[in-house]
């Protein structure tokens, strides 16, 4: 019975499910960079009223117009960089200098143009405090992108498309031919509940929801907000050519978290992500073509995966006897 698999492992990827991490901040972030800096740019005299600075011609021909230039170029990197906690430290120093030139500014203002300058101060201290969590919001985002891992592998099972998607659908299939998996209890409204039995005892759980459910061509869950083990996948059914059944491709991210924890994890899927897919799409192949793991007289032990490796492959009768 061989199977027809391919895989790839070990990718760096963004976070398992919805918008990466932060990039929401960045973005606004970038807005608010083309908008100053247009403005700074567009209208100096107007800015250094506002702001209650020197509007002398200095001012409006070379500082502020600086200021504008530094706020647009890191306008593209915000708005579009899948890493951009770099543009974004950037503004965090940019920042910086402006306080410190806004301080000096307000130290030697009175009257009016002083209340102007300490509006603008406090304004610019908010831009940069946002810009800080965004900074650190985003550094963390990367280092979490460097540590998720993605798995594909294909395998290619002689059912047709429908019988194998109904098999799959039902969630609670899952650990008849997951290694890692103990349990999968599906708890209605795409909601569902998953644990794996990790090395040293350890059980790791959480909650998943499926997000895409195409009949008989696409299945994607992922972990729900606050999983420990942030993770998601995905499994796409297509006729095999030649009328050789149905070509099953799945896709999964993980991100191990840090700590003894992240090492359990690291641990439970190996040092090759990619081949553990390729294992379990091989077992899914017997299970859907057999009805189980090819493995032994019946299944004594139970059906789930781990049960069934504990048990020898059948052997004929004159085989066992003892000599």
């Amino acid at each position: 019975m061989g199977a027809d698999v391919t895989a790839m492992g070990g990718a760096p990827l963004d976070s398992p499910a919805g918008e990466p991490r932060g990039r929401f901040l960045p973005r606004a972030l970038g807005v608010l960079s083309l908008g100053l800096g247009a403005a700074a740019l567009g209208t100096p005299g107007l800015v250094s009223r506002v702001i209650g600075v020197d509007d002398s011609a200095l001012a409006r021909t070379v500082l502020l117009r600086a200021v504008g230039v530094r706020e647009l170029v890191p306008v593209a990197g915000l708005l579009a960089s899948g890493t951009p906690a770099g543009w974004v430290w950037g503004r965090v120093a940019g920042d910086t200098m402006d306080l410190v030139a806004l301080a000096v500014a307000w130290r030697d203002r009175r009257g009016e143009r002083r209340r102007r300058v300490g509006n603008a101060l406090a304004a610019v201290a908010g831009i940069t405090a946002l810009d800080l969590l965004a900074a650190v919001l985003a550094s963390r985002a990367a280092t979490s992108r460097r540590r998720a891992f993605r798995a594909s592998a294909t395998v290619t099972v002689n059912r047709p498309a429908d019988e194998v998607y109904r098999f799959w659908r039902d969630l609670e299939n899952l650990p008849r031919f997951m290694y890692h998996l103990e349990s999968v209890r599906a708890d209605g409204d795409g909601r569902s509940h998953w644990t794996v039995r990790a090395p040293g005892g350890r059980r790791v759980e959480w909650d998943a929801e499926i997000v895409d459910d195409n009949l008989s061509e696409l299945i994607s869950w992922r972990s729900v907000k606050g999983a420990r083990v942030p993770n998601a996948g995905r499994v796409r059914f297509a006729r095999a050519a030649g009328g050789r059944g149905t070509e099953v491709r799945v896709d999964l991210v993980y991100a191990p978290p840090a700590g003894a924890l992240g090492r359990a994890v690291a641990k439970l899927f190996g040092e090759e992500p990619g081949q553990q897919v390729r294992d379990d799409l091989r077992r899914f192949k017997q299970v859907i073509e057999t009805g189980e793991v090819v493995r032994s007289d019946g299944s004594p032990e139970g059906l789930a995966t781990r049960q069934q490796l504990r048990q020898r492959p059948a052997r004929p009768a004159a085989d066992r006897a003892p000599r």
